[in-house]
């Protein structure tokens, strides 16, 4: 048996989730433990800062690649103590790294499209292999960059290797920061998978919260259903062009942040109202997702649909999502014997051992990459 831990920070920047999987002979995986280690508050208001500003000083970048690596090895030393192994058992830790920014198409300093493509994530390998004593596998996405891949999403591969069913259409829905989907094919449907993302998902709900109530985040989407839908606002934000484009694609802060917002405000909008507007947006925005997928490769309408990351705990997201897909069945990727929570966590562990094996980490059908590539560098114990 080989035991392999993911490491995976999101845009929330709320904290690191580690996930500890381990494969049997035949490959299989297998979620033995998972931890989280919350971000320190100093540390979360650097990476916001570093993720929005034009310019950036190289020792800046520094102070927080320290930070954020101390802040790994915390997270790998408590899901070790919670499965009770030592660093010899890992055969590696995947780091994803923080996203600083995103941008496969390229993009100059005023955020127009220009220059070449190129994704950054804050992270350092050599400094998380000597903190934990574990060899360490990173810089996933720049490869598929490389082979003119949109780097993202990544995931969908992992997706293809768990939930695939025999004879039922699965569409994975991830709802991060971002939303970003799988379209899984049946087992003997020798069709590629489809994915990418589809917009904000968590990101502009949670600033907008943040920005007007305490707490970080829309418990269950509360406020979000107490407010009305603004339709002209929603019409507004739904000409951006990104939701019309087709895939391959991926997005991030670069494109959908809070400035992207008050530039479409009229002003007089009741904050609840945004609130409601915003949650209407995220699920409109994956029903068009879907549309396109299942467009795609002439997938039926009355298939799974299987809803992970943060967002799956958002009643009133879900709800809404019900109510533009009706045909659809809404399963919990629990009920599939993988936690929604630790759903990326665990997908960077797979991709940690494909990369040990040297098989592709990447699907082409989702990024857009010439082919499959080998994910990632290693860096050793």
């Amino acid at each position: 048996m080989q035991r392999f831990v993911g490491l995976m920070s999101g845009t929330s920047l709320d904290g690191i989730d580690a996930a500890l999987v381990s494969f049997d002979d035949q490959g299989v995986p297998r979620l033995e433990a998972t931890h989280g280690e919350a971000m320190p508050a100093t540390l979360r208001a650097t990476l916001w800062r570093l993720c929005h500003e034009q310019s950036v000083a190289f020792s800046d970048l520094a102070v927080a690649e320290e930070a954020f690596s101390q802040c790994q090895a915390r997270a790998v030393g408590g899901l070790l103590a919670e499965a009770e192994l030592r660093a010899d058992a890992i055969s590696a830790i995947g780091s994803h790294g923080q996203t600083i920014e995103h941008a496969p198409d390229g993009h100059d300093q005023k955020g127009q499209a220009a220059g070449p493509a190129y994704t950054l994530q804050l992270d350092n390998p050599s400094r998380l292999a000597e903190l934990t004593g574990c060899p360490v596998v990173a810089d996933f996405r720049r490869r598929d960059l490389a082979a003119g891949g949109q780097a993202a999403p990544l995931a969908p591969i992992f997706h293809q290797a768990i939930f695939r069913h025999p004879t039922r259409w699965r569409l994975v829905l991830n709802l991060g920061g971002f939303a970003n989907l799988t379209l899984l094919p049946p087992i003997g449907d020798d069709r590629d998978p489809v994915g990418f993302d589809t917009g904000p998902a968590n990101a502009l709900l949670d600033a907008w919260h943040e920005h007007h109530c305490q707490g970080p985040f829309d418990a269950d989407g509360a406020w979000a259903a107490r407010g009305r839908v603004d339709a002209s606002l929603l019409e507004r934000l739904l000409a951006e062009p990104f939701f019309h484009r087709p895939p391959p694609r991926s997005t991030g802060r670069e494109l959908f942040h809070m400035g992207w917002l008050a530039g479409h405000l009229a002003g007089e909008e009741a904050a609840v109202d945004v609130q409601s507007t915003l949650a209407e947006l995220t699920a409109t925005t994956i029903a068009l997702g879907v549309e396109m997928a299942t467009e795609a490769l002439d997938a039926p309408q009355d298939l799974d649909i299987v809803p992970c990351g943060g967002g799956a705990h958002n009643i009133d997201l879900l709800g809404r999502l019900a109510q533009r897909l009706p045909e659809a069945t809404l399963l919990t990727s629990d009920d599939l014997g993988w936690p929604g929570d630790w759903l990326e966590a665990a997908a960077f562990a797979w991709l940690a051992r494909q990369r040990l094996l040297e098989l592709p980490g990447n699907l082409a059908s989702v990024t857009g990459a010439s082919g499959p590539r080998v994910l990632g560098g290693l860096y050793a114990r």
